[in-house]
């Protein structure tokens, strides 16, 4: 029996449905036409597409290393498109065949060889050494081919490049002047918030009113998201210790201009993907500023301030049913706890007792904080 008749008998049994009703709802299942589904790949078979591409470019790679100083001018132009060209007519050859994973990887592999053709063009004709320029370009060749193909490979390298276009136009627009912590604060809080945008992608179905809520381009946007976070947010709460040698500067014109731009983008984007839920990246938004400002006075209520923001990050979690957030905010507290017991404790203490409250705060910490864990995931998922 089909799933749908299953359920058709459980509920007639059950006296929900009359037997007039049950035959309509049979009559209206039978008729109907369905689409025939997609075929969905096995592990191995997307385990030997992901190892074979990244095979096939680390060999194009090699290849193109060990003939580039025989090469002329010409040849190595001419080679550096022929790179570009094979891949994206091998994927558009694969996708006229049905083979769209396939195709998905050659795609991907001709926009990532884009980017090497942009920087070994600029080499070959000797021109002005402006390296975000030639980011921008490789994002906007990601993004065309996101328009032109819709998959979520294109997707998910242009939501990588076009933040690091910014950065690097930011970098390079201080690049002949002494930097202060100001400059690397503002590019710093602009990638954190970039990363919890994109960990926001996703939600329960009733918290955002969206058709694609499981979308793979959202489920990228997660991915990637959830990598950058906690680089991200340690990078920022410890911003004292890696930049305090640096002078201290008022904010200028262009220090306030890059403000708005750290935090417009990012959160213009949260407004497209949640819509009226854009109250809760307000909020982290407000945290991620003030996170910055704490860091720069160095004191212990970093460590409050960076434990506040990962129990908000698990409840953010539990409300859409988000597992990941809850599993990063864990992750985020943990990380708190053990480096105010390296900073703030273990140096006030004897060798042994210093050994014995490291070894039980990861026995009873962990196990505590694994319980609890364990109890958000299920609450997400109820409230899912």
């Amino acid at each position: 029996m089909r799933d749908w008749e299953r359920a058709l008998e459980r509920w007639r049994g059950a006296g929900l449905i009359d037997p007039a009703a049950a035959e309509r709802i049979r009559a209206f299942e039978e008729n109907r036409v369905v689409e025939p589904a997609s075929p969905r790949l096995r592990w191995p078979a997307i385990v030997a597409l992901i190892f074979g591409g990244l095979m096939l470019g680390a060999g194009v790679l090699l290849f193109v290393a060990a003939h580039w100083d025989n090469l002329s001018p010409a040849g190595r132009f001419t080679l550096v498109l022929a790179m570009v060209a094979v891949f994206h007519a091998s994927g558009a050859f694969a996708a006229a065949r049905r083979s769209e994973y396939l195709a998905i990887v050659l795609h991907g592999l001709g926009t990532a060889s884009l980017g090497a053709g942009i920087f070994l063009s600029a080499q070959i004709f000797n021109l002005q050494a402006h390296w975000p320029s030639g980011v921008m370009l490789w994002a906007a060749g990601a993004w065309i081919g996101y328009a032109l193909r819709r998959d979520w490979v294109q997707f998910g390298m242009a939501a990588i490049l076009t933040p690091y276009w910014l950065a690097g136009e930011w970098v390079e627009a201080f690049s002949g002047f002494d930097r202060s912590i100001e400059i690397f604060r503002v590019l710093t809080e602009g990638m954190l918030l970039f990363a919890i945008t994109y960990l926001a992608a996703r939600a329960r179905g009733r918290a955002v009113e969206a058709p694609d809520l499981d979308s793979p381009v959202r489920r990228v946007l997660v991915w990637i998201g959830a990598i950058a976070f906690l680089p991200c947010a340690v990078a920022l709460a410890a911003e004292q210790e890696i930049y305090g040698l640096m002078r201290w500067e008022p904010l200028g014109n262009l220090q306030l201009l890059g403000y708005a731009v750290a935090f417009a983008l990012p959160l213009a984007l949260a407004w497209w993907l949640r819509k009226r839920e854009i109250w809760m990246n307000l909020i982290a938004a407000a945290w991620v500023f003030l996170l910055g400002l704490i860091a720069s006075t160095h004191n212990v209520g970093i460590y409050a301030w960076c434990g506040l923001g990962a129990a908000g990050l698990v409840a953010w979690g539990v409300r859409d049913g988000r597992s990941e957030r809850i599993n990063l905010g864990m992750a985020g507290f943990a990380i708190t706890l053990l480096v105010f017991y390296f900073s703030e404790v273990m140096d006030k203490l004897e060798r042994s007792a210093s050994l014995v409250g490291l070894g039980l705060l990861f026995l009873a910490g962990g196990w505590a904080l694994e319980k609890m864990r364990r109890r958000f995931v299920g609450q997400g998922r109820r409230a899912s």
